[in-house]
């Protein structure tokens, strides 16, 4: 992909600028026929999407619809159904010392939006929050991985069949042109990635007090108590973990097991792996892989450490890293450092549930939290732990659910998305109050008559 000049970027950075301030994307209408749009060419582009996403991704059609295709467009029907009960202006009620006024709440549009994805989930993590800004109101400047180059092409296809520059447009390129991005003014920016990259973000943003939705990543622990269900625990984890070969932000990161439960729940995981991609996983047209060399050359730097019990196999020349269970591992080893973002999963066993808690607890707020484990513990485990989101009994689950928010916490991310929250995290909730020219209550000017009945009043 060649990478979007200066001139290009200063161009359509203006350009949206000066379409904005038409005021045409605030229309309802606007909102919902660019939707539609958005919409018939997901539908149209399916098989390129799909194709892209294997030549990237090693990604299966099946996979790529469920984890990126179905997702933009639930997210758009979603929006569809709620955006003009969401728009409207909404009455709030008003105390009595400011009677006769009235108060609303008006949802506006931010402005001119950056929306900056990475490459793990290229097509969802891109276009789902492009949903939010056109739902609202924005303008969007989209900017794709270069680490995934078919499905940006695709992608930029896609948008500029539907959609004028002027309002929403793709820019290519590495960290060159994020930079240029990042030295423009926009009224809010998107940023998907890594905290050390959000970190950056942020601090680009700060220069013109830009708002900022940051969903970065982190280490999610996945813990498995004495009492679990193991057969369905074991699947759950296995999928949870091999999904995109582990190239998940909210995948689960390490394994906190109960030391009774332990070897029984390891030797199911493999039984888990192996029923869904088959003895010969690397043979398998349902597992994806890793990204790129770099990538590649990371994790089996991470592999090391500790005892492999299962998996282990890599092929550098196919980017394959076979589903891999690392046991014997200690808080200190690289593997617990850094978020994994690859099929490997260390294994770390605990006697009491308090030994799990304190260790989550004693690092950085993660993306995700996962418990397997009896019911009567579960409201215990979630007082006294935090993370951006998660699942009890399950992986992943909860980023499917549009009526819930996602995001992170601290370290892991800032402010949330999906569904309504999409809507919100592009829009401005401004507070109006109304008062009437044909009274004027006479207790808030000075000398503040009656004010010792006032003051009973507020």
């Amino acid at each position: 992909m060649e990478d979007s000049s200066a001139t290009a970027v200063l161009t359509i950075v203006e350009n949206q600028k000066k379409f904005f301030k038409t005021h045409a994307t605030k229309a309802l209408d606007f909102r919902i026929v660019h939707l539609k749009k958005f919409r018939a060419a997901i539908i149209r582009y399916e098989d390129k999407i799909s194709e892209a996403l294997w030549l990237d991704l090693h990604k299966s059609k099946e996979e790529a619809y469920l984890t990126e295709i179905s997702i933009v467009l639930g997210e758009i029907n979603n929006h569809l159904k709620h955006l003009k009960k969401w728009a409207r202006t909404k009455r709030v009620r008003t105390p009595v010392q400011l009677l006769p006024s009235g108060s609303k709440i008006i949802y506006e549009p931010l402005g001119t939006s950056l929306i900056i994805a990475p490459w793990n989930y290229p097509f969802q993590l891109l276009l789902n929050p492009l949903v939010g800004a056109i739902s609202s109101g924005c303008c969007a400047v989209l900017k794709a991985s270069p680490y995934t180059p078919n499905i940006a092409k695709v992608m930029e296809d896609l948008v500029n069949e539907i959609f004028d520059p002027s309002y929403v447009a793709m820019t290519q390129g590495g960290r060159v042109v994020n930079g240029l991005l990042l030295e423009q003014r926009f009224d809010v920016i998107f940023f998907t990635g890594s905290p050390s990259l959000g970190k950056l973000v942020m601090k680009a943003a700060a220069q013109y007090l830009t708002p900022v939705v940051l969903e970065l990543g982190g280490k999610s622990p996945c813990i498995v108590d004495a009492g679990a269900n193991l057969d369905l625990a074991a699947k759950r984890i296995a999928w949870g973990k091999c999904i995109n070969a582990g190239q998940t932000c909210i995948a689960p990161d390490y394994l906190f097991v109960h030391k009774s439960v332990k070897d029984k729940l390891i030797a199911k995981i493999g039984l888990a792996i192996e029923e869904m991609y088959g003895k010969e996983i690397k043979e398998s047209r349902y597992f994806p892989r890793i990204v790129n060399d770099q990538a590649m050359v990371r994790l089996q730097k991470l592999m090391l450490h500790g005892r492999i019990t299962y998996g282990g196999e890599v092929d550098a020349s196919q980017k394959f890293i076979a589903p891999t269970i690392i046991e014997e591992v200690e808080p200190s080893f690289p593997i617990m450092q850094e978020e994994i973002f690859g099929p490997l999963l260390p294994v770390m066993t605990f006697d009491h549930i308090d030994q799990a808690i304190d260790y989550v607890n004693d690092h950085e707020k993660p993306l995700a939290f996962y418990y397997f484990g009896p019911n009567n513990r579960v409201k215990e485990i979630l007082m006294k732990t935090t993370s951006g989101g998660g699942c009890i009994n399950d992986t992943l689950m909860h980023i499917a659910n549009h009526h819930l928010p996602f995001g992170g916490v601290g370290n892991s991310g800032m402010n949330s998305y999906h569904g309504h929250t999409s809507f919100l995290a592009f829009s401005h909730a401004r507070a109006i109050v109304t008062s009437p020219t044909w009274i004027d209550v006479p207790f808030k000017y000075p000398p503040f008559r009656f004010f010792k009945w006032v003051k009973k009043i507020i």
